[in-house]
């Protein structure tokens, strides 16, 4: 007789604390890579997805918080969005799709920013709201859609500014 291994529900204040403790005990995915490449890696992918550009919320968490900056740099940039597994057209959808389904407004509008940037169009940017609706409920959905028109906005603004 074989027995099925039902998963522990784990509570939502658990979560994310939980997630980081096992992200920081695995392995580093870049193998023997120094901290400078990855770091290196890390910035490369900000100038593509920027245009050439630093980002600014990077910038200031350089400032404020250096070892958050060059975790994010070298772990999130330079190990997993460096990863081959996906185009950056497609992560930046999947991004923006986490972050309207998680809340996160602010991240929200620097990735979608970013999909922008590569091509991705305000259609397909409200139709992953859309799907918010369903996989993350109105508010999280309405919350997105509202972050998503004040960059728009803010990038009609810019574009005729320079006009």
């Amino acid at each position: 007789m074989t027995r099925s291994i039902m998963p522990l529900p784990i509570p939502h204040p658990v979560r994310a604390p939980l997630a980081a403790l096992v992200l920081a005990a695995a392995p580093c995915a870049a193998g023997a890579d120094t901290l400078d490449e990855r770091r290196q890696r890390g910035d490369a992918v900000i100038q593509k997805l920027n245009k050439g550009a630093s980002q600014p919320t990077l910038e200031r968490m350089r400032e404020a918080f250096p070892f958050l900056a060059e975790a994010t740099e070298a772990y999130a940039l330079g190990d997993v969005w460096s990863r081959p597994g996906l185009d950056d057209r497609t992560r930046q959808l999947a991004a923006v799709a986490a972050f309207a389904a998680t809340g996160q407004t602010a991240f929200l509008q620097i990735h979608a920013g970013y999909a922008l940037n590569l091509g991705v169009s305000e259609e397909e940017l409200k139709e992953v709201v859309y799907v918010t609706t369903v996989t993350a409920g109105f508010p999280r959905a309405i919350a997105a859609s509202q972050a998503l028109a004040e960059l728009f906005a803010a990038r009609r603004a810019a574009a005729a500014g320079k006009r």
